[in-house]
């Protein structure tokens, strides 16, 4: 029986994308885990419509800022994104999230998300890029707008924002084997180790594999 992982990430969160795009795959490809994905709001206190990034660093150069950023991920093997100099607010595409979690399709979605924002610089508000996210991962386009503004699903955004800080989680991306928490975009080595620690299966090699 596959063991719990939780994970903690945001749509605007470059380390997230960066996790998202090596660490977890391979996490999964090779452990007995099931994924329970838990969106979080990174910068709650961002208006509707984003801000300069420049804002959330001021005297920041942001160029170099996105070289280290490149770089970085380049050790992950994430290569051909480009950070850019607008952070949105992501509740909107939270929201869309919990949407497509009810209709069975919160992994493409997830992962159209992630992409289309870091690879393609892609909006995280605008209804023509959400549309199109909701579009590519089979999801009624209609209800996926509508879901961007719904009470009941921002509510679920809240409440599951609430439940990771009473959990203890302040960054992000948080990975929680069991009772055990990694915070951060750390090497696979040591998300390995963690899940072994908290004695998570490897899977079986299958036939053609050594």
């Amino acid at each position: 029986m596959p063991s719990l992982l939780r994970l903690y990430t945001d749509f605007v969160c470059p380390f997230c994308f960066i996790a998202e795009q090596s660490t977890v795959p391979r996490l999964l490809a090779e452990f007995e885990l099931e994924l329970d994905w838990c969106g979080f709001e990174l910068h709650p206190s961002t208006p509707a419509g984003g801000v300069p990034l420049s804002r959330l660093f001021p005297n920041v150069p942001l160029a170099a800022m996105h070289e280290r950023t490149k770089g970085f991920a380049a050790s992950f093997g994430v290569t051909g994104f480009e950070p850019a100099d607008w952070l949105w607010n992501s509740r909107k595409a939270l929201a869309i999230a919990e949407y497509a979690r009810d209709a069975g399709k919160l992994e493409p979605f997830r992962h159209i998300v992630m992409n289309a924002h870091w690879r393609e610089g892609k909006s995280l508000e605008r209804e023509e890029d959400l549309g199109a996210m909701a579009a590519s991962a089979g999801l009624d386009v209609p209800r996926a707008l509508a879901a961007s503004t719904d009470t009941a699903l921002l509510a679920r955004v809240d409440a599951r924002q609430a439940d990771a800080r009473r959990h203890g989680v302040r960054g992000i991306p948080t990975f929680i084997f069991g009772e055990l928490a990694v915070v951060g975009c750390q090497p696979y080595e040591a998300l390995a180790a963690a899940a072994e620690r908290a004695r998570v299966a490897r899977r079986r090699a299958t036939s053609g594999q050594r």
